[in-house]
């Protein structure tokens, strides 16, 4: 495993050409979302999320998105309505869970440790350069 502590500075690298080693990046990120590259299409985010914390409940009509978890373990809920959440399944390191457009979904923090996660949207869901600390901070944001 590489060295999370000589990860690169966080910063929405995009829409230029960009490589990254995603697990290092992932594994040493400690804000609660950061945009890592922005293009026109889809959108790279990694996310840290604390013991018994979540995501938060939500959904995006128009845009379908892929998460992966690096360390840690989480419960995904995902359904047609916010009150309607059938879909409920624990994952961790290494499972990927894909979010179709539309389906309101969470994802919880179920395990002692940070949650390590990199998300995926297409088309892009949060603005460039997009970086939220903390999860109060992200809920600011999306209340304007």
């Amino acid at each position: 495993m590489t060295d999370p502590s000589t990860a690169p500075p966080l910063r929405d690298e995009g829409p230029s050409p960009y490589v990254v080693d995603i697990e290092r990046v992932t594994l040493a990120n400690s804000t609660f979302r950061t945009a890592l590259w922005t293009g026109s299409n889809l959108q790279l985010t990694v996310m840290s999320i604390a013991a018994g914390d979540e995501i938060g409940l939500e959904s995006h009509p128009d845009r379908d998105q892929f998460l992966r978890v690096e360390a840690g373990r989480a419960r995904v809920q995902m359904g047609p309505e916010p009150d309607d959440l059938s879909f409920d399944q624990e994952v961790s390191d290494d499972w990927v869970v894909l979010v179709p457009a539309g389906s309101w979904h969470n994802v919880t923090n179920i395990g002692q440790e940070p949650l390590q996660l990199y998300s995926v949207y297409a088309p892009p869901e949060h603005p460039h350069g997009t970086v939220h600390a903390t999860k109060a901070e992200a809920d600011a944001a999306e209340e304007h």
